[in-house]
C-alpha cells in the first residue's frame, strides 16, 4: 500500500500572524516522524510538504489525485479564520474521485478528534495523541482488511457512527522511535526533539493533553539524541534549535541528562537554542551548555503575578523567574520570554505587577520584544484544562470552526478594555516591523527610531493602564486605537 503524508497549506492569518498558539513548535516534526516509523516498520511512505513548497489547496489536490496514494495521513494544523479551508479541501478531494483512506494526525485532531469526525465526512479516521504507532498498526490492519476496533488511540467512523478506542499509552522509551525523515537545506537551523511530553500541566498549554491528559514527560538518552546530530552535521547542519517544552526535564536526574548531553555537544562544535521552565535552571547547567554551544534560549515565564502564576498551574514564582533571568546574563547569555500579560482571570492589580516585573528585570528596551511581551494574552483551544475550566464556569463561548477557540469573558472589563487597545496597537506595530521599508524593520540598523518607538508603546502602555484604572467610563477601543495608529504613522516618516 502506498502512503502519503501530507503536511498542508496553510493560510496567513490577518488577525493572528503573531499567535504561535495554533500548534506547539513540535508539530514541525510529526510529519517526520511519522514517516520515518512507517518505513522502518516496511511500508511505502512518502512525505509532500505543501507549506514549504509554497503550494495552495488547489495545487495540493491536484498533486494527491495524480499520485492517487492508497492512504493519505495528513498533520492538520489549525489555522484560525482559515480553517474551512482545510476541510473544503479534503471534501473536493472526495469530490473529484480519491477514494483512499483519509486520517489526520497531530494536536489539533488529536484534541478535538469527536467534532472533526462530526463535522467532515471525508475524514475515515483519526489518530489521537502520539501518532507514530497508531498509523503503523493503522496501516497494517487496512493492508490485511481487519478490523480496526482494538487499536486504542484510534478515532474512527463506521456505519453505526463514531468510535474511539480509548487513549492510547504513550511509548515510554522515546529512543526507540527512529529519527525522523527529513529534508535538510544548507545552513538551515534544524528543529530537533530531545523530549517529548511535559512534567506541568499549564491550563493554557495543549503539550500534556496530546499526551497523556496530564503531565508526562520522557526524555531521549543523550547518546540517542548526539546520534541523530551527528548524522545531520554530516549533511553539513552546524545550527540546531531543540523544540522541546521542556529541554531539560524534571528533578536531578534530569539535570544530569542535561549536563552530560552538554559535554557531548560541545565535542560537535556546533550551535543551538532551547526552551525551558525557569525553575529548570541553575548556575552549573547555565555555564555548561553556553560552554557547549548553547546561543539562544526562551524562559515560560507567563507571569510577575502570584494569583496569575497559581491560577495557570505554573508551579513557580515571580523570584524563580528573576533568578533565571540573572542565571542567565551572568552566563551572557539574553533570554527571550513566554509571557502572557493578559489572561482573563487578571485584575487591574495583576496588570500592574506583569508590567512592574518587564521594567524591573529590564525586558522592555528592544522594540520588538517590548511589542510581544506587552501584547501577549491566553487563547484557549479545545482540549486544554483551561477550556474545560472557563466551560464549566460559564464563561466560554466556543468561536471560529468547531467552537476549537474559547473566547472566554474576561473577570474585569477594564483589563479587557486595555487588552483591546494593547493588542491593536502593538500589532499594528509587529507589521510595521515586518515590512522591508519600513524605518522600524527588524533587519534595518536603526537604533534611534526604534527606541523612540519602542519608548513612545512603554509610556503607552503606562498611560493606558492608569486609564483603566483611573476612568469611569471607557472611551471606545476604536477612536483611542485609531489616535494612536496616527501617532505611530508619524513616527515613522
Amino acid at each position: 500500500m502506498t502512503i502519503l503524508i501530507l503536511e498542508h497549506p496553510r493560510t496567513f492569518s490577518e488577525t493572528r500572524f503573531n499567535d504561535i498558539a495554533n500548534a506547539p513548535l513540535w508539530s514541525c516534526l510529526l510529519a517526520g516522524y511519522a514517516a520515518s516509523g512507517l518505513i522502518k516498520a516496511g511500508h511505502d511512505a512518502r512525505i509532500i510538504d505543501a507549506q514549504k513548497n509554497g503550494w495552495r489547496f488547489r495545487k495540493t489536490k491536484d498533486e494527491i489525485l495524480r499520485l492517487s496514494p492508497d492512504l493519505l495521513f495528513i498533520n492538520a494544523v489549525y489555522s484560525w479564520e482559515h480553517t474551512d479551508q482545510f476541510f473544503n479541501f479534503l471534501a473536493d478531494l472526495r469530490a473529484e474521485g480519491y477514494a483512499g483512506h483519509i486520517n489526520l494526525f497531530g494536536f489539533f485532531s488529536s484534541l478535538a478528534w469527536n467534532v472533526i469526525l462530526m463535522h467532515s465526512p471525508a475524514v475515515d479516521s483519526i489518530a489521537a495523541g502520539e501518532p507514530e504507532n497508531i498509523l503503523i498498526e493503522l496501516v497494517d490492519r487496512l493492508k490485511h482488511g481487519n478490523s480496526l476496533k482494538d487499536i486504542s488511540g484510534l478515532a474512527y467512523r463506521t456505519d453505526k457512527g463514531i468510535i474511539f478506542n480509548g487513549p492510547r499509552r504513550p511509548e515510554k522509551n522515546p529512543d526507540s522511535f527512529p529519527f525522523p525523515v527529513r529534508n535538510v537545506d544548507p545552513g538551515e537551523t534544524i528543529s530537533i526533539l530531545a523530549s517529548r511530553g511535559c512534567y506541568n500541566y499549564c491550563s493554557f498549554c495543549p503539550v500534556p493533553s496530546f499526551y497523556n491528559n496530564g503531565p508526562l514527560w520522557r526524555g531521549r538518552t543523550p547518546e540517542n539524541i548526539i546520534n541523530e546530530i551527528s548524522c545531520l552535521y554530516d549533511q553539513g547542519c552546524r545550527d540546531f534549535y531543540f523544540i522541546d517544552p521542556n529541554f531539560i526535564g524534571p528533578g536531578t536526574k534530569g539535570r544530569q541528562r542535561i549536563l552530560k548531553l552538554a559535554e557531548q555537544i560541545g565535542k560537535l562544535g556546533i550551535t543551538y537554542g532551547m526552551e525551558t521552565r525557569p525553575n529548570d535552571l541553575d548556575s552549573s547547567i547555565m555555564v555548561r551548555m553556553v560552554a557547549s554551544g548553547l546561543n539562544s534560549l526562551l524562559l515560560g515565564i507567563e507571569s510577575g503575578s502570584v494569583d496569575i502564576l497559581d491560577g495557570l498551574g505554573k508551579h513557580t514564582s515571580r523570584e524563580i523567574s528573576e533568578n533565571a533571568i540573572e542565571l542567565c546574563r551572568s552566563s551572557g547569555l539574553e533570554p527571550e520570554v513566554g509571557f502572557l500579560m493578559f489572561v482573563p482571570d487578571s485584575t487591574i492589580e495583576d496588570i500592574e505587577r506583569n508590567f512592574a516585573f518587564l521594567k524591573s528585570n529590564i525586558l522592555l528596551d528592544r522594540l520588538d520584544r517590548t511589542v510581544n511581551l506587552l501584547s501577549h494574552y491566553q487563547i484557549v483551544l479545545m482540549g486544554t484544562p483551561g477550556y474545560q475550566s472557563f466551560e464549566n464556569k460559564g464563561r466560554l463561548v466556543k468561536q471560529g470552526l468547531l467552537g476549537f477557540e474559547g473566547d472566554i469573558i474576561y473577570r474585569s472589563s477594564k483589563v479587557e478594555w486595555l487588552r483591546d487597545v494593547i493588542i491593536d496597537i502593538c500589532r499594528y506595530t509587529l507589521k510595521e516591523i515586518s515590512k522591508k521599508t519600513s524605518p522600524v524593520y527588524w533587519g534595518r540598523q536603526n537604533p534611534t527610531k526604534k527606541r523612540e518607538l519602542n519608548d513612545f508603546i512603554v509610556d503607552l502602555f503606562a498611560e493606558m493602564l492608569k486609564d483603566a484604572e483611573s476612568l469611569k467610563s471607557l472611551p471606545s477601543v476604536l477612536n483611542v486605537t485609531s489616535d494612536l495608529k496616527k501617532e505611530v504613522k508619524v513616527m515613522l516618516v
